[in-house]
């Protein structure tokens, strides 16, 4: 089976519900970390990964999305002749920065749903999959880059995990496993979509990545409807994980939900204070503050 992961799936086709009213008319993964719009960070960290190939899975407002990332003769003509050439690579990078697909989720019935509309782009290659939800940075290796390299070892499905409380267990899933295969690798045996407190028998929690074998493909035409009555991504997992196999990988670097308000700022402080032009000033400013 072939190993190299080239592609890169990112289903970015909800609602965006919780940033409304903004979302009405803009895309939930179009709002900005500072001067980026996060599905751009998300996307340079495929890049960054060595992943050549991305389909955006795309839903409401998709024109707005589609348009960042093709060319914009207009603004680039006005930023050429006025000389403005950092703004002009800025601006032109989207266009370049990979082969960039789209299409479309007619029905919004789950994240397997979603992910099913890529089997042809995948095309029998292993893949990665980002949510739109998640911004990760690692100051070291990409996190998507992590498990490209866990899965190139080992040829299985790869889920980028952290440690959470046990506390907070039940806003995420729950994967249990039966062995460590190396530092951070386990081998994974069961993964449960927001289990109860009280039943979760493990705090590694599955965060927004993951490393997807094709015979995953099979394992979602075969799904039946789970929460809410729509096809769940963690039940295809977890039937994989039952079957062919799968990993649990715990990574490094750090994540921020772009689903929440409170992740959101979190996102544009941290980058603010990342950022060489902004970080005196904003440390200055938030000491007024605090």
């Amino acid at each position: 089976m072939e190993r190299k992961v080239r592609k890169a799936v990112i289903p970015v086709a909800g609602y965006g519900t919780r940033f409304l009213p903004f979302t009405k008319a803009v895309p939930k993964p179009m709002l900005p970390i500072l001067n980026k719009p996060a599905l751009q960070i998300i996307t340079e960290e495929v890049v960054e990964s060595g992943i050549t190939d991305v389909l955006f899975i795309v839903g409401y407002k998709k024109e707005i999305l589609e348009s960042h990332f093709k060319a914009a003769p207009e603004l680039e003509k006005m930023l050429e002749e006025k000389g403005k050439l950092d703004y002009l690579k800025a601006v032109k990078y989207p266009e370049t920065m990979a082969n960039i697909k789209c299409v479309m989720q007619e029905v919004q019935n789950g994240t397997a749903s979603a992910i099913a509309l890529a089997e042809e782009f995948a095309a029998g290659e292993p893949f990665a999959v980002l949510f739109g939800d998640d911004v990760m940075y690692s100051d070291e290796k990409p996190v998507t880059k992590q498990l490209v390299d866990v899965y190139e070892k080992y040829g299985k499905t790869v889920i980028g995990c952290r440690r959470v409380s046990m506390d907070v267990i039940s806003k995420y899933a729950s994967i249990e496993f039966d062995k460590a295969l190396e530092e951070d690798v386990f081998n994974m045996t069961k993964v449960t979509e927001k289990p109860k407190r009280e039943e979760a028998k493990s705090d590694l929690a599955p965060l927004g990545r993951y490393v997807c074998s094709p015979d995953i493909f099979d394992i979602i035409r075969n799904l039946k409807p789970g929460a809410n009555g729509e096809y769940q991504f963690t039940d295809a997992l977890d039937a994989q994980a039952k079957t062919t196999g799968a990993l649990a990988y715990t990574f490094k670097g750090e994540r921020y939900d772009m689903g929440d308000r409170l992740g959101y700022l979190k996102a544009n402080i941290e980058y603010g204070l990342r950022d060489g032009e902004l970080s005196e000033e904003l440390k200055k400013y938030l000491k007024t503050l605090v």
